[in-house]
């Protein structure tokens, strides 16, 4: 995983719980430390996201040992009414990418 992006203020376009999920999706055994530390949030916030996305059925979670694995019901439909019928993969989908562009590293000349 990339470190954490510099601090920003203001608003974004990208609300903190797709942010967990995208970093969820990209390693399933993340710990939550880890999570905030991406996301810029607490460790008690991560903590109500991912209560609130297993809540509703967006996310589980098992225990092995010290470590949670995380699974993410990828055909579960958005919530929000203007994203009826979109399902959780398409927006992972695009969270995912434009992760994979930001991270690679450019051809050598």
């Amino acid at each position: 995983m990339v470190g954490a992006p510099s601090s920003h203020t203001g608003w974004t376009f990208i609300t903190s719980h797709a942010r967990v999920l995208a970093v969820i999706a990209d390693n399933p055994n993340v710990r939550i430390r880890d999570i905030a530390a991406h996301c810029r949030l607490t460790e008690r916030a991560v903590a109500r996201i991912i209560s609130d996305l297993e809540q509703d059925g967006y996310l589980s979670h098992t225990r092995e040992g010290r470590t949670n694995t995380y699974r993410i019901e990828p055909d579960k439909v958005l919530r929000h009414p203007a994203e009826a019928g979109l399902p959780v993969a398409a927006l992972l989908s695009l969270l995912m990418q434009d992760e994979t562009e930001r991270t690679r590293t450019p051809a050598a000349p």
